[in-house]
């Protein structure tokens, strides 16, 4: 949406994503990231950390249980983005407090440091869902197809040349 603040966030989860569902059955996870700025003094030759970063990030529907099921606390993560007005509250202490708070729109592990393993969801119905909108079909493959209509459609062990 126009005039709303996109953003991405690298850092790890400081706790397991919090998956909750509304009354209407739609999931919602909630993690929070933190990101801690690091820069090499030259005078000590040695690397100091700055203040760390807390962001609180929300994300619904397939992609909530989607986190649920892929990352876990002290995962590092790469988070994309729409920045919401930060809240402001009292600690336990009664010291006042400002959150950072982030829609979801893209999440994923670091491959910076690890490995992934990714496995596509399947849809219900057979409708995949487009990145513009709407619903497509899912392709259907038909034996006995002609190979040159389709070429993508038929499995071949033959160079394409």
């Amino acid at each position: 949406m126009a005039g709303e603040v996109s953003v991405t966030i690298v850092g790890n989860l400081a706790d397991d994503p919090e998956l909750r569902y509304t009354q209407g059955g739609v999931a919602v996870v909630s993690i929070r990231v933190g990101s801690t700025p690091r820069t090499f003094n030259r005078s000590t030759n040695e690397w100091v950390d700055g203040d760390t970063v807390w962001v609180r990030c929300t994300a619904w529907r397939e992609v909530a249980e989607n986190v649920a099921q892929s990352l876990t606390k002290g995962a590092r993560v790469v988070v994309s983005g729409r920045l919401k007005p930060a809240s402001a509250y009292q600690t336990a202490q009664g010291e006042a407090r400002a959150s950072l708070e982030m829609e979801i729109d893209e999440v994923g592990p670091s491959l910076r440091y690890a490995t992934a393993s990714v496995t596509r969801r399947a849809r219900e119905g057979g409708a995949v869902e487009s990145p513009w909108g709407g619903n497509q079909s899912a392709p259907q493959v038909q034996s006995g197809a002609d190979a040159w209509a389709n070429p993508g459609d038929q499995p071949s062990d033959e160079a394409p040349f």
